[in-house]
């Protein structure tokens, strides 16, 4: 059995951790708030990232360190340096592979549908330009290093444009708005299989350096909201998507800057970690359940 490190408590985080516990390894789930923990063979230790000698102490005999902790939204362009950094210090420190978790915000606006793992990354938001970064100094690091990225998330305890900005509406069965285009293809990742993801790529015996895309799964907004409201039983008289105006006023800017994503399909091809990795995507049923593991009516 191997010792991994997972850095990041959320939902990907623990369900890493989980994964590789339940695998008979001996894990540590750390960040600077880990709180409490019951998974099988994981040790929660609290760590502050962004100190490299701190994390590298507890990351001591690791075979490898999955990145997986999270920047707050508005501040990803400042915060999230310190931590990939410290990161990446402590895995050339230890010696250990290095997994990180990302997203497809790299790619840009202008990338051509369905994204590659293999295109170039030209981001055009600060966000994309802070992710493409983060994985520039990962791939430059003197240990073995692969990004997993990921389209939005469905799951349980997931924080996504869709949790924040539909779900609550879904759930009281009042009238429902998103952002973007309401019916354009939108491709979702399950936290469950964004783990299954970074733990399969850690055991990948090609050439490391490289990205991977987590099997996805498709549908509209619209879809995406009635399929849910569906399996809440509710009825949804109204689905209409936000105006810019309207954002503005809501105090939606970090979302205003992303927006572009539900504009036009956002297609993902995944065949390299299908093929190779040996993931499959989880049916949406099963995404939009373990998203409402704790609303669903009996």
């Amino acid at each position: 059995m191997s010792f991994y490190v997972v850095v990041g408590a959320g939902p990907v985080g623990r369900e890493t951790a989980r994964l590789l516990g339940e695998e008979g390894h001996d894990v540590v789930l750390t960040s600077r708030s880990v709180g409490s923990n019951a998974l099988r063979n994981v040790r929660a230790m609290q760590a502050d990232a962004t100190d490299a000698s701190e994390l590298a102490r507890v990351c001591q005999g690791a075979d490898a360190i999955f990145m997986c902790a999270m920047a707050t939204y508005h501040r990803w362009p400042t915060d999230f340096f310190p931590i990939i950094d410290g990161t990446v210090r402590a895995a050339e420190a230890v010696g250990a592979k290095l997994i990180v978790l990302g997203n497809l915000y790299g790619y840009g606006e202008n990338a051509d549908s369905p994204l590659r793992s293999d295109l170039s990354l030209n981001p055009t938001s600060k966000k994309g330009t802070a992710r493409t970064i983060m994985w520039q100094r990962a791939a430059r690091a003197d240990v073995p290093a692969i990004e997993v990225r990921s389209s939005d998330y469905l799951g349980h305890g997931a924080i996504s444009y869709f949790s924040l900005v539909a779900l609550p509406s879904i759930i009281e069965g009042k009238p429902t708005a998103f952002i973007g285009n309401l019916d354009a293809t939108h491709a979702w990742a399950f936290t469950n299989d964004v783990a299954r993801t970074l733990v399969a790529a850690s055991r990948y015996t090609g050439e490391w350096g490289r990205a991977f895309h987590v099997p996805s799964q498709y549908a509209s907004p619209r879809e995406l909201i009635q399929k849910t409201a569906a399996m809440l039983r509710q009825e949804i008289s109204e689905i209409r998507s936000y105006s810019i105006a309207e954002m503005e006023a809501l105090g939606m800017h970090e979302l205003i800057e992303m927006s572009y994503l539900f504009e036009n399909p956002l297609l993902v091809d995944s065949s390299d970690a299908e093929v190779l990795l040996g993931i499959k995507a989880s049916s949406l049923e099963v995404m939009i359940a373990d998203t409402l593991r704790d609303h669903r009516r009996a």
